[in-house]
Parts: structure tokens; C-alpha cells; sequence
């Protein structure tokens, strides 16, 4: 009898601590004061990747990609180069493994002096410099030898450890080529998730 006495005591005191306790955020929660019709969600096999494009530094190419996720062009496709310490590329929707674009025509380049550091997205492009379609590539580490040879289209506010979590090429390859490779499962722009 003192057991369930001690028993329902003990709920009548928590009950009102948890109602009182603010609720979790939800997984699909964004961060805090970003322009949800300029941002990226990508959910990949590993977790989610929140990227704000940069409408200011390349209003053209942020467009494509807002058209594409739109389209569900990038679901399911996989992040077929990644080099350890480099970068992470993906976004062939045609043919899966990088030799692959859209059906629009390639992009006039939109260079700018914004640094290639930790978490900057750019434009994969050919070797001409207004060849840039669908690919594109968050940095891993800073890599200025791209500096004003590659359009930055945007920055990942929330996932950076997830995109670290992506698998990598063996190490010592000169391609960057990826096996079994991890893949963006669901790309939105993330004023259109409800």
C-alpha cells in the first residue's frame, strides 16, 4: 500500500514538470532566420544537409537548382566524387555518375572572389567555364586553387557533419570515383516543404 502510494505521489509531481517541459524540436526543424525560398533541404542516406543558396553571388545558378529540386531531379541521386579533405560532388540526375546534366542548357559562369572554404557549395562544371548545368560540390576542406575559376552558389548552414559522414573514395585515387556511394534521397527547396 505505501508502494503505490509513493508510486502515485511520484507521477502527481511529474506529470506537471513534464507538461511544463518545452517541447523537442521537430527533425524537420530549419535553422533559425533563414530564407526558406533561397534554401536547399537535402536529405541524403547519411542524414540531412540544409544549404542557403546565394542568390546575391550567383542569382542564375541558384535558380537551376531551385528548378531541379522542384523537378525531383537530385532524388536519389548519389554523391558519386568525393575526395577526403576536398570535396563532395554530386548532382547528375542523368546518368548517376558525374558524366551527366539537365535537360536546360549549361550556365554562363557567375565568378566571384568568394573563398572556397569548409562548406561552400560550388558549380562542377566541364572544362569550358560556362558549362555548368546540375553538379555541384560542397568543400570539405579550404581549397583556394578554385578561387574564381568556379561559381559559388551557396553554403551549408546545418550538416556539415553529415556531409563528412559521406563516403569517400579509397584514398590515393586520382578520380575520386565512389563505390556503393551514399545518395541525396530527397531534395526540396525548403519553402516548399509542408
Amino acid at each position: 500500500m505505501i508502494r503505490i502510494f509513493a508510486v502515485a505521489a511520484a507521477l502527481l509531481v511529474a506529470v506537471p514538470a513534464l507538461a511544463q517541459a518545452p517541447a523537442a524540436a521537430p527533425a524537420t526543424a530549419l535553422p533559425a532566420g533563414l530564407d526558406k525560398a533561397n534554401a536547399i533541404v537535402i536529405d541524403t542516406t547519411k542524414g540531412r544537409i540544409v544549404l542557403k543558396l546565394r542568390t546575391d553571388l550567383a542569382p542564375k545558378h541558384a535558380e537551376r537548382i531551385k528548378q531541379l529540386a522542384r523537378e525531383g531531379y537530385y532524388n536519389n541521386v548519389p554523391f558519386h566524387r568525393v575526395m577526403d579533405g576536398f570535396m563532395a560532388q554530386t548532382g547528375d540526375g542523368q546518368n548517376f555518375n558525374g558524366t551527366g546534366g539537365s535537360k536546360y542548357p549549361n550556365l554562363k559562369a557567375e565568378f566571384t572572389a568568394t573563398p572556397f572554404k569548409r562548406g561552400v557549395v560550388g558549380m562542377a562544371r566541364a572544362a569550358s567555364e560556362d558549362s555548368a548545368n546540375s553538379q555541384f560540390f560542397i568543400i570539405l576542406a579550404e581549397s583556394s586553387f578554385l578561387n574564381g575559376k568556379y561559381t559559388v552558389v551557396g553554403e551549408v548552414v546545418s550538416g556539415m557533419d553529415v556531409v563528412d559522414k559521406i563516403k569517400k573514395a579509397p584514398a590515393g585515387s586520382q578520380s575520386g570515383s565512389v563505390t556503393d556511394p551514399d545518395k541525396m534521397v530527397k531534395v526540396q527547396v525548403a519553402s516548399d516543404i509542408k
